[in-house]
């Protein structure tokens, strides 16, 4: 079996379920393990935008879409010499990578049969059905059951040191340049790690707000998650997030790594931020910082 990878969290997905080995193609974003990008054909490409700000990352994004643009670059070429089996894609988002009906077209162009399978959650039980998606797609259910076994009873220990603990009200800024809320499965890590979402788009996809309507929510907490950043990113733009909103506390995490990317690691973020609520009943983690 060949599997390519268009999604950085199927690729977690994939190394979890001891697939590591039939990966073949991957996307220049796929960093966890750091070996994959290293080791796999790349097959997707995209523009460098770590000399950007966010503020011009979404005037780009923005340019891109209203010309009817894509932003990946799918390489079929290399796609193509790989000869996969199954192609693990997505069409939750287009600013996250490419959907399905792009991938099924070329595919199609090139004579390619592989089996294109679209991981498209919304909440933090969708993250662990997806898990068991990939396992029922690959003949690896049994492995897939044991990992979402093994989330399952990380997150119950979560609960459980949480329980009856005062519930900080907490938002989540997804995008700092316009402020984005926390969306899809994001709201339901904070419900998970014992506070309350406020300013949050629950289930469904994020967008732009003002930094006055998240205020209003009055949150006690404001955790700064961006998309496309690890922690030291995060706590950069969290400096702005913190004079946009005097109040409240202001702690950066690291977005890609635990909270953004819907895979298995997305319970590290839950553990992650209920060291950040109940300090008193949850082990410090090393993927959050404390900006003010």
């Amino acid at each position: 079996m060949r599997l390519v990878s268009l999604l950085p969290s199927a690729t977690e997905i994939v190394y979890a379920l001891g697939l590591g080995d039939q990966l073949v193609g991957v996307t220049f974003e796929c960093d966890e393990p750091p070996s994959a990008r290293v080791e796999k054909a790349v097959v997707v490409a995209g523009r460098d935008t770590s000399a950007m700000t966010p503020g011009e990352i979404d005037a780009y994004v923005r340019a891109k879409s209203a010309a009817g643009e894509e932003l990946y670059t799918l390489h079929q070429d290399a796609l193509a010499g790989l000869d996969p089996d199954i192609v693990i894609t997505q069409d939750l988002c287009w600013v996250c990578a490419i959907p399905s009906g792009q991938v099924d077209d070329a595919l199609a162009y090139l004579g390619c049969r592989a089996d294109v399978v679209s991981l498209d959650p919304n909440s933090l039980e969708d993250v662990l059905e997806s898990i068991h998606t990939v396992g029922a797609r690959t003949g690896t259910q049994p492995r897939a059951t044991e990992l979402v076994d093994e989330l399952r009873a990380r997150l119950a220990s979560v609960a459980a040191a949480v329980a009856g603990r005062p519930r900080p009200r907490v938002a989540v800024v997804e995008w700092v340049d316009p402020p984005f809320p926390g969306g899809h499965w994001v709201p339901d890590l904070i419900t998970a790690a014992g506070g309350e979402p406020v300013a949050a788009m629950v289930h469904t996809p994020s967008a732009a707000t003002t930094w006055s309507q998240i205020a209003d929510a009055r949150p006690d907490v404001v955790i700064v998650a961006p998309c496309g950043y690890h922690l030291a990113g995060a706590a950069e733009q969290a400096v702005a997030v913190a004079a946009a909103l005097p109040g409240p506390a202001i702690w950066a995490i690291d977005a890609d790594g635990i909270v953004v990317r819907p895979g298995p690691r997305l319970v590290d973020g839950v553990e992650a931020i209920a060291a950040i609520l109940h300090p008193s009943a949850v082990p410090a983690s090393s993927a959050v910082l404390r900006v003010r």
